[in-house]
């Protein structure tokens, strides 16, 4: 399918998949999105603490480089292990301007090791933060009470809808320790029902620029 770089609407950029109408984030400002759903609604519950994380959906690495940021203000470890089906090329990656966009030039290396990092194996691309990127099929997974957030940014269900169905939430839940955090740009009500289904505990929670609600799960 044909991809194209774009710029959102805080100056940040995105890769978009032409034939589903669809981006790898918010075309309202995809930074903006980042820090909202996944640091105000899920890392900032941590403080302290070594805390594993699980993306659902690599992709950019938008999220990851914004946590390695974000982390250090809480006393937090990291331990962030990224899925993705489909990885993103390193001349997309070379097109996005996050580091300037977030202001932290000092994180450059930190991105681009993120990127050149060998799949499959750990990496630590600074001290508190390590790295694991895992080339497989979310429906794949099979870790067990392993994570205590997930950062779940999969495509929109308008184009996969079998990314946000109770067997999905299932393993996500499976993954989570007890009082794990899911948190998702994602309203649905479908996906919550899906969430609720599986034995979450579901909020819905201000939306970033462009949706006016999101969710987060906690694992009961």
């Amino acid at each position: 399918m044909k991809r194209k770089i774009i710029t959102t609407g805080d100056g940040s950029k995105t890769i978009q998949i032409e034939e589903w109408d669809e981006q790898y984030h918010s075309k309202h400002g995809a930074v903006q999105e980042a820090y909202h759903v996944f640091i105000k609604h899920g890392l900032s519950l941590f403080k302290d603490s070594a805390v594993s994380i699980l993306e659902i959906g690599f992709g950019t690495g938008l999220n990851a480089l914004i946590t390695t940021l974000e982390a250090p203000k809480s006393n937090l470890k990291i331990q962030y292990t990224g899925v993705e089906a489909y990885p993103v090329a390193l001349e997309e990656v070379e097109q996005l301007n996050y580091v300037e966009q977030l202001n932290a030039p000092e994180s450059k290396d930190v991105f681009t090791k993120m990127h050149a990092s060998v799949w499959e194996e750990k990496e630590y691309i600074l001290p508190e933060f390590s790295l694991v990127k895992k080339q497989q099929d979310f429906l794949d997974i099979k870790d067990e009470a392993a994570f205590d957030l997930v950062y779940f940014d999969a495509f929109g269900a308008r184009v996969q809808p079998e990314l946000w169905t109770e067997t999905i939430f299932t393993i996500m839940y499976k993954a989570l320790r007890p009082k794990g955090v899911l948190v998702t740009y994602a309203a649905k009500g479908s996906v919550r029902r899906a969430m609720l289904a599986v034995g979450f505990t579901v909020e819905r929670l201000p939306g970033p620029p462009g949706k006016r609600e999101m969710l987060r799960a906690t694992k009961s």
